[in-house]
């Protein structure tokens, strides 16, 4: 499953914020961050959410345990849960079950991730984090034989197209990060969504959209592109005969993957025979260029 260093460097920059507000105490009052959209005045795009704070020390400091976790996926969890228990109404248990969420993630435990994805929308429904990892476990386990699959593949569509409208808005990044982090954090977020839309669309034959939606994941995350995606594009273009660009964007997934995963063999196969198709040959694989960031392999066409 995809992951980026950018998720984890705000993910510290807003355990950075908790510290901060909790040691810089104010009376509670309105905020922009907390005012309706529409309320001010011309302005049509709602405002930012600020991260989470705590109200007391003591809920801080519980927060600073459970924090040590993180490492750990079941203790995280449990740590997050044992928190949120403690300090039902706390703005931070949102924080802990993001962080467990992600290692969770990191260690492919598919289920667990989901589960702390809907701990984290039951509190706020709107958490792109927590839509995009919800619909991207669905989109990578939904099969062709499952009784329920145009209802969960409808709620991943839904649970991505929420997270593209709420990342400007709902994504809590602490006041002060630098811009070039903030835009990277965004256009991760931004390119699992259109990944998950591409998966969709994919798994539903319709090649034509699966393009346009992994071309906009690419786009949204140039620095650092998703090779199981760029593969899966590869495939696409391929279902619709546009040979030509499939074996551009197989050479491309070659060149990110290792030869010996599942992806790579994956990639390796697509672009030798597009190489037929194309009138070439199979050519040595160029030498590896970059590490795989979701070991899902792409769907066969």
């Amino acid at each position: 499953m995809k992951q980026a260093a950018v998720v984890s460097v705000i993910l510290a920059m807003a355990c950075l914020a908790v510290a901060q507000a909790t040691q810089q105490q104010t009376p509670n009052k309105p905020s922009q961050a907390s005012a309706p959209a529409g309320s001010q005045g011309s302005t049509t795009t709602p405002p930012a959410k600020l991260p989470p704070k705590a109200k007391t020390q003591a809920e801080y400091d519980a927060y600073l345990a459970a924090v040590k976790n993180q490492n750990d996926p079941a203790a995280m969890e449990k740590a997050a849960d044992d928190f949120a228990t403690k300090f039902p109404d706390s703005e931070l248990r949102v924080l802990l079950f993001r962080l467990a969420m992600h290692a969770e993630q990191a260690a492919n435990n598919a289920e667990k991730m989901s589960d702390l994805a809907q701990k984290i929308l039951r509190i706020d429904p709107d958490d792109p984090e927590a839509l995009i990892g919800a619909a991207e476990v669905i989109a990578e386990r939904t099969r062709d034989t499952d009784l329920d699959r145009d209802q969960r593949l409808a709620e991943a569509q839904k649970d991505s197209q929420r997270a593209l409208q709420t990342i400007d808005t709902d994504a809590g990044i602490p006041p002060g990060t630098p811009q070039e982090k903030v835009d990277a954090y965004k256009g991760f977020l931004r390119s699992s969504a259109y990944s998950i839309l591409g998966t969709i669309a994919f798994n539903q034959k319709n090649y034509v959209e699966a393009e346009s939606q992994f071309r906009k994941s690419i786009d949204a995350y140039p620095a650092q592109p998703d090779p199981v995606v760029v593969l899966r594009l590869a495939i696409a273009l391929d279902n619709q005969g546009k040979y030509a660009d499939a074996l551009k964007e197989a050479n491309h997934a070659v060149e990110l993957t290792q030869e010996n995963t599942q992806a790579g063999t994956l990639a390796r196969r697509e672009r030798d025979r597009l190489l037929q198709l194309t009138g070439g040959s199979p050519a040595p694989a160029p030498k590896p260029q970059g590490a795989m960031q979701n070991s899902t392999p792409p769907p066969s066409h």
